[in-house]
């Protein structure tokens, strides 16, 4: 296959039981393309927005990692699994605590600000150069640091005897199985995830996303118009303003030099 020099962001819409990284490679191979990562794993149950940069993209992905992401989960009441979601292997039960509506907002909205998480064995952080989720295989339980995060916002959905589905944004790091666990444990009862959707990174809004089954019917064309600009990352930054004699000397890598009174700082 001929592969081309393409560079963008594609908002791809990953669907669930298939891994980042087989996205990754699917998507790469129907674009036919030299260069290309993923910004922000999302599990293998997990579907909804996935970034998958193309080629000079794959420079500022940082960009999109640090972003704060939006989620909408559902979860079961009264079970916890191993790896905190369906595909695990249910480890405890526990009888349903019932409460109103009013009362589990209330202790939705205590998860708001900064707290602490720890990640959970069944993830890809590493300790002592070793994924987590190679020592939960095994049935092992390694000591892990907590890490600060930040929920801006959680609503509740729907909420059920059994089961309750929520949206939340939150910071990056955030593990949305932990949180499930934690709400849960706040209200008495377990939980685990069953349907987990990212349906919006901070700096990609209002941005079309594109299934595997749209892309795989599109023309090259077609294709290519899905792919946006790689300087959507910077939109919310400020910039500042020169002439093109000072663009020419700054893209050759020399230094310019801005009165205070030329410098004007832009929002897009």
């Amino acid at each position: 296959m001929t592969r081309n020099n393409i560079n963008g962001i594609f908002l791809f819409d990953k669907h669930s039981k298939i891994t980042s990284n087989s996205a990754l490679q699917k998507v790469k191979n129907i674009f036919g393309a030299n260069k290309a990562g993923h910004s922000g794993t999302l599990d293998p149950l997990a579907t909804g927005l996935l970034p998958i940069c193309f080629g000079e993209a794959t420079k500022v992905s940082s960009y999109l990692l640090h972003s704060s992401k939006t989620y909408v989960v559902t979860a079961k009441l009264g079970e916890i699994t191993d790896t905190g979601d369906s595909e695990g292997r249910t480890i405890d039960t526990k009888r349903i605590s019932k409460l109103s509506q009013s009362d589990f907002k209330k202790h939705l909205d205590s998860f708001l600000g900064e707290s602490l998480q720890k990640p959970p064995m069944f993830s890809a952080v590493k300790v002592n150069g070793k994924r987590l989720y190679k020592y939960a295989q095994k049935g092992e339980i390694i000591e892990r640091d907590s890490r600060k995060i930040n929920i801006y916002e959680i609503t509740l959905i729907n909420l059920t005897e059994k089961k309750f589905e929520i949206e939340v944004k939150c910071s990056k790091g955030t593990y949305i199985r932990v949180l499930i666990e934690d709400i849960a444990k706040n209200t008495g009862n377990y939980a685990h995830v069953t349907r987990l959707r990212r349906t919006n990174i901070e700096l990609l809004e209002n941005y079309q996303m594109h299934t595997f089954i749209q892309i795989s019917d599109m023309s090259k064309n077609e294709l290519q118009n899905c792919i946006l600009p790689l300087d959507i990352v910077f939109k919310n930054m400020p910039k500042i303003k020169i002439n093109t004699d000072e663009s020419t000397k700054f893209n050759n890598g020399q230094n310019i030099k801005i009165d205070n009174e030329e410098l004007i700082l832009m929002k897009q």
